[in-house]
């Protein structure tokens, strides 16, 4: 069963940063983007390198398109797709958020084949 969880305040997002959160057991990166105030979450986990750090990533854009580039190695992915734009092949969880009276809320949905 589907169901939005509390993340943190809007307010405690710095624009253009990235902040991470645990919740159910899942690390997230949350991204508010200066342009639109919008909120994008990622996995926190960085396919390439395998470590939890994309909240520490380069938010930017190419062509238009919102990105986090990996502090790691620098690939950039798509926020609202989650798709690596330097390797289509591979890609981050996009996590569904929301601004609810201040209050950002990612909805966390079971694992396909999760019991």
């Amino acid at each position: 069963m589907s169901e939005w969880h509390f993340a943190c305040a809007f307010d405690d997002l710095v624009p253009d940063r990235g902040a991470a959160v645990l919740l159910d057991g899942h690390q997230i990166a949350l991204f508010r983007l200066s342009e639109s105030d919008d909120v994008h979450a990622v996995d926190h986990l960085d396919p390439f390198s395998r470590a939890n750090v994309m909240a520490r990533g380069l938010v930017g854009s190419r062509q238009g398109t919102a990105t986090v580039a990996s502090p790691m190695h620098k690939q950039a992915f798509d926020l609202t797709t989650g798709r690596c734009l330097d390797g289509p092949d591979v890609s981050l969880r996009v996590w569904p958020a929301r601004v609810v009276d201040g209050l950002v809320e990612i909805l966390l949905e079971p694992e396909i084949g999760a019991a």
